[in-house]
């Protein structure tokens, strides 16, 4: 038994210090003091091991009472410990430039400008309620773009109230800063902006469908709301769109989408806040080139106002397409002599394709670089050729009671080629020249839309962007 216990100690100690046993003579006392010393290192064994659990839990209950804060390409974003609670800042800020080239003598056309300057606030409250505030300081004037409250029972179902983008339009309902070209194709000038009211929505199959319903307060072809309205008549406005190959083995179907927007109303207005278009339609370099006549309240909407529009888009690597057609019918009544009315019909249809050069994937969300901009390293980030065709045709009921056939066209065509250089994942720059000849307008006088009738509208487009 000593033997044992001194084979024993002999190979503690060969284990903890290198000793070797089959040339070591060991007593007793020195099998007492190895095996002091292994009992010993047994006990700070098991201290360390009970320091490492402790402090285990420690860091695990705290994880629980605090928050997250991270920062990164997609913006700054505190998290709740128990995630139920997130705030998120988010920026979009667009300086444009636009040089019009043989452009009759218009006076303020050229320029740069701040197109969008977005600080975007969301986040989450009680784990299903999410919210987003975002406020344009572009332009002339503060707006208020989009601020609503979103409750997510599910993905399938959920609710959503306060003002953001009706659910019509395609290339209107993808984000601003996606957008191939610095301003959106003739066919969204049809579809109502953003609106304020209520929308059951959401998404079934991780997206292979998706619907929306709501209604809203109503409003005219390309204009937003002012927050407030003073009429008693609402618009029902929906979309369902579907990519059914989205979670199928075939690829190359997979980034299909097939979808029909739509709304109705019913208006009744008696002042100039009624006029069906607001401002008017406008070109790709916004300049106005129909208006009902006269501008001063002479033609309001009244009666039914429906909008139809078919849409759908293909991606498959490098490549993307885009297409969509567009009916507004709105009933118009001339507020002066001859008090007549009528049903008028726009329709406009644009088709755009694109091709990422460097060959990223084309996405209806951007184009995320493989390799960001660092020119130390010969690294140039994304380059994106793009195309696009487009018409808006005015129903020629219009004239010549509702508008003036020598100053506003019957209808706008216009085609657009631009290269896109996305340095990194926020960072872009955006080139674009758009060639737009009209149907009818140019007559005599100074102002639009007649000066900008009177010859095509050829226009260079500069973007420096931000987007987080």
């Amino acid at each position: 038994m000593k033997l044992n216990r001194n084979l024993i100690a002999a190979v503690a100690l060969g284990a903890l210090t290198g000793f070797d046993p089959a040339n070591a003579q060991t007593s007793d006392a020195d099998v007492k003091a190895l095996l002091q010393r292994v009992q010993e290192l047994e006990q700070k064994v098991k201290t360390l091991e009970g320091k490492e659990t402790l402090a285990k839990e420690t860091a695990t209950e705290k994880s629980k009472t605090t928050p997250m804060v991270t920062i990164g390409a997609t913006g700054l974003q505190a998290t709740s410990a128990d995630t139920n609670f997130t705030f998120a800042l988010h920026g979009l800020l667009q300086i444009d430039s636009r040089t019009f080239f043989d452009d009759g003598g218009i006076q303020g056309n050229d320029a740069f400008l701040v197109r969008r300057a977005r600080p975007i606030f969301s986040g989450t409250v009680f784990r299903d309620f999410d919210f987003m505030f975002n406020p344009d300081f572009g332009g002339s004037t503060v707006q208020i773009f989009d601020a609503y409250l979103n409750y997510r029972f599910q993905p399938w179902l959920q609710a959503r109230i306060g003002k953001f983008k009706s659910p019509i339009g395609l290339e209107y309902l993808q984000a601003d800063q996606f957008t191939m070209f610095n301003e959106r194709a003739l066919p969204t000038a049809l579809v109502p902006g953003r609106d304020v009211g209520f929308q059951i929505w959401g998404e079934l199959s991780g997206g292979v469908f998706s619907y929306a319903a709501g209604i809203f307060n109503g409003l005219g072809d390309g204009r937003n709301s002012s927050n407030a309205d003073f009429d008693d008549h609402r618009e029902f406005a929906g979309r369902v769109f579907v990519q059914p190959f989205k979670k199928t083995e075939l690829t190359g179907l997979r980034g299909l989408g097939l979808g029909v927007g739509g709304s109705w109303g019913d208006y009744s207005v008696t002042n100039s806040t009624g006029q069906p278009n607001g401002n008017g339609y406008l070109t790709d370099g916004q300049q106005q080139f129909f208006a009902y006549n006269p501008t001063t309240g002479a033609v309001v909407a009244e009666g039914e106002h429906w909008r139809l529009a078919p849409q759908g888009y293909y991606y498959f690597g490098p490549f993307g397409l885009m297409g969509e057609y567009t009916v507004s019918s709105q009933g118009v009544r001339r507020n002066i002599a001859p008090f007549e009315s009528a049903r008028l019909e726009h329709t406009g249809w644009q088709v755009a394709a694109s091709w990422v050069l460097t060959g990223e994937d084309a996405t209806f969300t951007g184009v995320t670089p493989r390799h960001d901009f660092d020119p130390r390293s010969g690294k140039w980030g994304a380059f994106q050729v793009v195309g696009r065709i487009a018409e808006l045709d005015i129903d020629d009921a219009t004239f010549p009671l509702y508008a003036n056939p020598l100053a506003s066209a019957t209808a706008a065509h216009s085609w657009s080629a631009g290269l896109n250089w996305f340095l990194n994942k926020n960072v872009a720059i955006k080139t674009s020249y758009s060639r737009t000849t009209f149907d009818g307008g140019g007559g005599a006088g100074t102002t639009s839309p007649a000066m900008v009738t009177r010859q095509p509208e050829q226009v260079f487009f500069t973007r420096m962007q931000l987007s987080f």
